[in-house]
């Protein structure tokens, strides 16, 4: 594993390491470590990767937007989403 430090360690050993340097912080765990090392090998990286869920909207807000558009459909979607969440 590439490891906390100056050298590669197990994951049992970055999470001690972690615990005794950092004290102050939230304990990780070994899962959490396991995690972070898969996203590194996967893409380079581990800064966190936005989600591609989209957001739930109930009927009444889809039928507003619906009726607003009808209104006016060349009202940006930026706009309709400000004045729903404003309602």
């Amino acid at each position: 594993m590439i490891g906390y430090g100056d050298r590669a360690r197990t994951q049992c050993e970055v999470v001690r390491l972690f615990r005794e340097t950092h004290p102050d912080l939230p304990p990780l765990n070994q899962g959490t470590i396991s995690k972070i090392e898969v996203q590194y090998r996967e893409m380079g990286h581990v800064r966190k990767v936005p989600s591609n869920r989209q957001a739930v909207v109930d009927d009444d807000t889809k039928l507003n937007l619906l009726l607003a558009l009808e209104e006016n459909p060349i009202t940006p979607a930026r706009q309709l989403a400000r004045d729903t969440d404003s309602k």
